[in-house]
C-alpha cells in the first residue's frame, strides 16, 4: 500500500481573466492540500512556459495538475454550459492521459445537477477553431477542442510524475458559436458553470491523497 504526501498541492490552470475570475469567485475552500490558481495566459506557449515555470517551485513538488476554462465543442448536440472530462489530451507534441476520470465526472454531475457531461479526447489547437475546422477534428476522434489544455498537462508531466487532469466548460459548439465570450447567453451560462465546480475539483485531489493498495 501506498499513500501520496498528505499535502500534496494542486495546481488548477487556466488561460483567460475571466476564467481566473470564475475559479476564484467560486472557491469556498478545498478539501484536500493547498490549492494554487494559475492563470497561463492564452495559448499553448504561454500555458507551457507558466506551468513549467510555476511547477519549478519546490512547494509544488508532485502537485496534480487541473487544466480548466472554456472550450469549443466538437460533437453535435453540445450546448454551451456542457462540461467535458477529458480522457486524455492531445496535440502534435504528445498525448496525456488524465487519472480518475470517472470520478470526476461523478463529482461534476453532484456539482452542477442537470448539465451534461461529455468524456472523451481533448484535442489543443493554437489558434481560435471555427468551421470548418471543428469537422475536422472530430473525424479524429476529439470532442471538443481549446488552445491549452494539452499544453498545460504536457507541461505538467514532463516536469515530473504526477496525476492530471482536463476538465472544461463549453462555451461554444457547432449550432452555438460564439462571436466574444461573456457577450451572449451562453458565455454567461458557461461563466456561471465554470464557477460552480471547483468542489468536483477538490473531491478529485482529496480522492488522490488516500491510501492506494
Amino acid at each position: 500500500m501506498s499513500t501520496r504526501p498528505a499535502t500534496a498541492p494542486l495546481l488548477i490552470a487556466c488561460a483567460l481573466g475571466i476564467e481566473h475570475l470564475a475559479l476564484r469567485t467560486g472557491d469556498r475552500g478545498g478539501a484536500g492540500g493547498p490549492v494554487t490558481l494559475l492563470r497561463t495566459g492564452m495559448g499553448p506557449k504561454a500555458a507551457e512556459r507558466s506551468v513549467t515555470r510555476r511547477l519549478a517551485d519546490p512547494a509544488l513538488a508532485g502537485a496534480a495538475v487541473l487544466a480548466t476554462g472554456f472550450c469549443a465543442g466538437l460533437a453535435p448536440g453540445m450546448h454551451p454550459g456542457d462540461l467535458v472530462v477529458a480522457e486524455e489530451t492531445r496535440d502534435p507534441d504528445g498525448t496525456v492521459p488524465c487519472v480518475e476520470t470517472d470520478l470526476l465526472v461523478k463529482e461534476l454531475v453532484r456539482a452542477v445537477p442537470g448539465r451534461t457531461v461529455h468524456t472523451g479526447p481533448l484535442t489543443g489547437s493554437d489558434h481560435v477553431v471555427r468551421g470548418h475546422e471543428r469537422s475536422d477534428l472530430l473525424a479524429t476522434g476529439a470532442i471538443a477542442v481549446d488552445m491549452e489544455s494539452a499544453a498545460t498537462l504536457l507541461s505538467a508531466v514532463r516536469a515530473g510524475e504526477r496525476p492530471v487532469a482536463a476538465v472544461r466548460v463549453v462555451v461554444d459548439a457547432p449550432q452555438h458559436e460564439l462571436v466574444r465570450i461573456g457577450t451572449v447567453r451562453g458565455g454567461i451560462s458557461a461563466f456561471r458553470v465554470l464557477r460552480s465546480i471547483l468542489p468536483a475539483f477538490h473531491e478529485w485531489h482529496r480522492s488522490l491523497l488516500l491510501p492506494r493498495r
